[in-house]
C-alpha cells in the first residue's frame, strides 16, 4: 500500500502523454476516451494524496512530485484542447495567456522566497482543478467552452490569487497548506488544523 501513491502519480504522469497521442490519432470516439482519461486521471490525483496519508507516507518529496505532475498532466490535457478546438483556445487566448503568467510567477515568487518551487494543495486549487476537468470536459468532449470555461478562468485566478499570499505569509516553506488565512496562523505562530482527506 505504501507505494501506491508514487504509482498512482505516475499513471497520472503516463495518462498526459497518452491522452495527446490519442489526439492526434483516428481513433472511434477520441473525445470520449479522453473525457474518460481526464476523468480517471483527476481519481488519481484525489486518492493518490489519501492513500499516503492514510497508510504515512505523506513525505515533501511525493507532494512535491504529485504537485508537478499535477502541471504535466493539466498541459497536457490542453494540448488535447488545442488540438481537437484550436478555434476555442484562440478564441480565449488572452484568458489562457493570463492564466499561465499566474501560474509561472508562483514558481518566481516560491523561488525567490524559499529557493523552492510552490506545493501548497490549498482548497481554492483543488477547487481550480476541478473546474478546469469540467472545462476540459466541455471543451474536447462537446466542442464547448461557455460557463464551464468561465468558471475554471474565475477559480484559476482567484486560486493563484490565494497562492501569492500563503508565499507572502509563510515564514518558511511548508507543503499542504490549506488557505492564505492558514497560511497566516502560521505566520502568527498559531497552530492550524488541516482536513483528513485533503491536507493531511
Amino acid at each position: 500500500m505504501k507505494k501506491v501513491p508514487l504509482f498512482l502519480i505516475g499513471i497520472r504522469l503516463l495518462l498526459g502523454f497518452v491522452m495527446i497521442l490519442i489526439a492526434n490519432s483516428n481513433f472511434v470516439y477520441v473525445r470520449m476516451i479522453l473525457v474518460s482519461l481526464m476523468i480517471f486521471g483527476l481519481l488519481t490525483d484525489i486518492f493518490d494524496g489519501i492513500i499516503a496519508r492514510k497508510v504515512g507516507v505523506s513525505s515533501e518529496k511525493l507532494r512535491r512530485m504529485d504537485s508537478q505532475v499535477d502541471l504535466v498532466f493539466w498541459l497536457c490535457a490542453g494540448w488535447c484542447a488545442w488540438l481537437l478546438n484550436p478555434e476555442i483556445i484562440i478564441e480565449h487566448q488572452y484568458a489562457i495567456i493570463s492564466i499561465f503568467v499566474m501560474e509561472g510567477l508562483t514558481y518566481v515568487f516560491s523561488i525567490l522566497k524559499f529557493g523552492k518551487e510552490t506545493c501548497t494543495h490549498a482548497f481554492l486549487s483543488k477547487l481550480w482543478g476541478v473546474t478546469l476537468l469540467i472545462a476540459f470536459v466541455s471543451m474536447i468532449g462537446f466542442g464547448h467552452a461557455g460557463i464551464p470555461f468561465f468558471l475554471a478562468v474565475f477559480f484559476g485566478i482567484t486560486g493563484h490569487i490565494d497562492v501569492y499570499l500563503i508565499i507572502y505569509f509563510l515564514p518558511k516553506w511548508t507543503h499542504d497548506v490549506p488557505s492564505s488565512y492558514h497560511a497566516y496562523l502560521i505566520r502568527d505562530g498559531r497552530s492550524i488544523k488541516r482536513h483528513k482527506w485533503f491536507n493531511g
